[in-house]
């Protein structure tokens, strides 16, 4: 799998589903239970850019961080601000040797490429959540089972706990592929 080229499709699907909110839209509640529309939008947008930092500088500094975390990534152009956010992102581990280079993030040290893959799978369960919470489509069905096999990978007990993602929930064998990305990540379908 080339990694960068999934990214740019998660960027792309997520970019068409960021255009398609409408400004009345923000409040309304995500299957990512503890945000609206806004919150996701927002933590998607600094998701993006502590990436990017992190591809670009090996590692986000905790100031810049905790702004990102806790701040407003937003503003009041929020189809602009992820754009912004995310095509950084993508241009940064398009950068030679990124992918091999050891980045640090705040759950820990990985190669560029590890990272990159958590961000696929996180991007794309957000991209997810944001479509139903927006009555839109999901993202492409190959990308939502890219992302789920990555997130089964990746995600074991450890990142269970804490808050990070819920115990996987059901979803039946023949369930669309958002539903069972959904279930895989702790929400309730």
């Amino acid at each position: 799998m080339d990694t960068v080229a999934t990214m740019r499709q998660v960027v792309d699907e997520t970019t068409k589903i960021v255009d398609g909110i409408s400004a009345d839209q923000l409040g309304n509640t995500t299957p990512c239970t503890e945000w609206t529309v806004r919150d996701l939008l927002n933590h998607i947008t600094g998701g993006a850019t502590m990436f990017a930092i992190a591809a670009e500088q090996g590692a986000c500094p905790d100031d810049e961080f905790m702004k990102l975390v806790g701040g407003d990534n937003l503003g009041d152009d929020y189809r602009g601000a992820w754009k912004t956010a995310s095509q950084r992102a993508v241009a940064a581990f398009d950068l030679p040797g990124v992918l091999e280079k050891v980045v640090k993030l705040p759950f820990g040290e990985m190669p560029g490429e590890v990272a990159l893959n958590i961000a696929v799978f996180d991007v794309t369960t957000h991209a997810t959540d944001l479509s139903k919470a927006t009555h839109q489509s999901a993202p492409d069905a190959d990308l939502l089972e890219t992302a789920l096999a990555v997130g089964k990978q990746m995600i074991g007990p450890d990142f269970r706990q804490g808050g990070l993602f819920g115990p996987e929930q059901p979803a039946a064998d023949g369930a669309p592929a958002a539903d069972r990305l959904l279930a895989f990540a702790g929400r309730t379908v």
